[in-house]
């Protein structure tokens, strides 16, 4: 006869508490919202611009409602200042702008962008954003590798945005897909360029890395995703996309040095030395352009950059303030960018620098506010990574590897925004004002506004548990 008592030792164990389905839902949610921002202007491709317009705005309504119903806790003095008052100069740009039209329509892109990386950072705990991320990025990735795969398989040959079919003559640059999945040329995935695909894969490779690393459920499923995320960044061939996991690495490698000091000042070393390689690669970099560019199938000149960063400089210098008006991306509909910089006979839509696009569009100030916001965000994850975890006496707790995210986020945005306009948009600014929030609400893995209410939440129903 079974014999049961109550004394603790021998008693079953209590089941876990079970989240919430309105909470599982809510990170579903979060994961299409990264979903949209990371695969960008895939959407555009597949569904055409005014679908994907209104499926960003409606979206974006969605994430509104959920605020005021979640109400999630916000210490509304500790929020990303910089990147808002950026946000909100670009605004008032609309008073002054050449394109006040391209100004509304495009400002309101980063508005959304904005209000959508605080609703994800303010809903999600630490571990939850990152598991979100992750999520996000598998999908984008597993849907570009079937994409080419449908294409080269089922269609066999190129396609324009919308699946239609390419004309002949048509320069390869306007194609979504070039059917190169099986003779070994460059691949675009959904993104319809190979160079956003590239930057995208290389963030993945580093989000799935610090997963494992974090001991997250089912870990050794990452080794996949980094395998997968490898094969497409060395399908896409993207030279920027290689800069970017170079210079993150020489992050990673800094940050774990850091972590190694025991005494106060011991880490002034590694600073000079990490101050020191980073110039002297800077200055490689650009002096040794011609042979470094070479070996990786470039032009020395960037692939044309320097051209339009000529062209942009010199229009930037004829309002050199307060600049043009906000308009990222350019439109190509406005008379002032229609036709001025060609580039395999399209319309630039960009400066291909975002420093040199906000003082082409914003200025002197602009250029200043936007250097703000980035140096805030870089200097807040960079002590978010080496710093031990402290908030009372404690000074022994272990280092966690989630905090490593944000600042090799930041060093693949800061390569990428050399010869690249796209940190300013999408999932660049998104993951910006994103990891700035929530680095300033919850300064710690585990600790912070929403990490304690989910936990009075958790509590209660274990309470709740017969």
């Amino acid at each position: 006869m079974a014999v049961h008592t109550k004394h603790p030792v021998s008693a079953p164990p209590a089941a876990p508490a079970r989240e919430k389905t309105g909470h599982l839902l809510l990170r579903a949610w979060c994961i299409f919202v990264l979903t949209l921002a990371i695969g960008g202007v895939s959407w555009a491709n597949a569904f055409g611009v005014p679908i994907a317009s209104t499926i960003t705005v409606l979206a974006a309504l969605v994430s509104v409602a959920l605020w005021f119903t979640i109400r999630p806790p916000v210490q509304w003095r500790r929020l990303p200042w910089y990147a808002l008052v950026y946000v909100a100069f670009a605004a008032a740009s609309v008073l002054w702008s050449a394109w006040p039209a391209a100004t509304a329509i495009t400002w309101s892109l980063l508005a959304l962008t904005t209000f959508q990386a605080l609703f994800v950072g303010g809903v999600l705990t630490w571990q939850e954003l990152v598991r979100a991320i992750s999520s996000a990025l598998q999908w984008v990735l597993s849907v570009s590798l079937l994409f080419e795969l449908f294409v080269s398989v089922v269609l066999q040959h190129p396609v324009m945005p919308q699946f239609a079919e390419a004309p002949e003559g048509v320069d390869p640059i306007v194609y979504w897909s070039r059917d190169n999945l099986f003779d070994g040329g460059r691949i675009q995935g959904v993104f319809g360029n190979a160079n956003l695909l590239g930057i995208v894969a290389a963030l993945a490779i580093i989000v799935f890395a610090v997963r494992y690393a974090s001991q997250s459920p089912k870990r050794h499923g990452q080794l996949f995703w980094i395998v997968l995320a490898g094969y497409l960044l060395l399908r896409a061939g993207s030279a920027t996309a290689y800069l970017c996991l170079a210079g993150a690495a020489l992050v990673l490698a800094t940050v774990l040095l850091m972590r190694t000091a025991k005494r106060p000042g011991e880490r002034t070393k590694y600073y000079v030395a990490y101050a020191v390689i980073g110039l002297s690669g800077g200055l490689t970099l650009w002096f040794g352009r011609d042979l470094i560019f070479s070996a990786l199938g470039r032009d020395s000149d960037l692939t044309g950059r320097e051209m339009i960063w000529d062209a942009v400089l010199t229009r930037a210098g004829e309002r050199p303030w307060a600049g043009w008006g906000y308009s990222t991306p350019w439109v190509p509909w406005e008379a002032r960018i229609d036709g001025w910089i060609i580039d395999h006979d399209q319309t630039v839509m960009q400066a291909h620098s975002m420093w040199v696009d906000v003082f082409f569009q914003l200025g002197v100030i602009g250029l200043v506010l936007i250097g703000l916001a980035s140096f805030a965000f870089v200097w807040r994850s960079w002590f978010f990574a080496v710093d031990r975890p402290r908030w009372d006496l404690r000074a022994d707790r272990p280092y966690s590897a989630l905090s490593l995210l944000p600042t090799l986020t930041g060093a693949v945005l800061l390569v990428q925004g050399f010869s690249e306009s796209n940190p300013l948009m999408l999932w660049g600014w998104m993951f910006v004002v994103m990891f700035a929030f929530k680095i300033k609400q919850s300064p710690h893995i585990g600790e912070g506004p929403i990490e304690q209410r989910l936990a009075i939440e958790r509590g209660e129903l274990m309470k709740q548990e017969p």
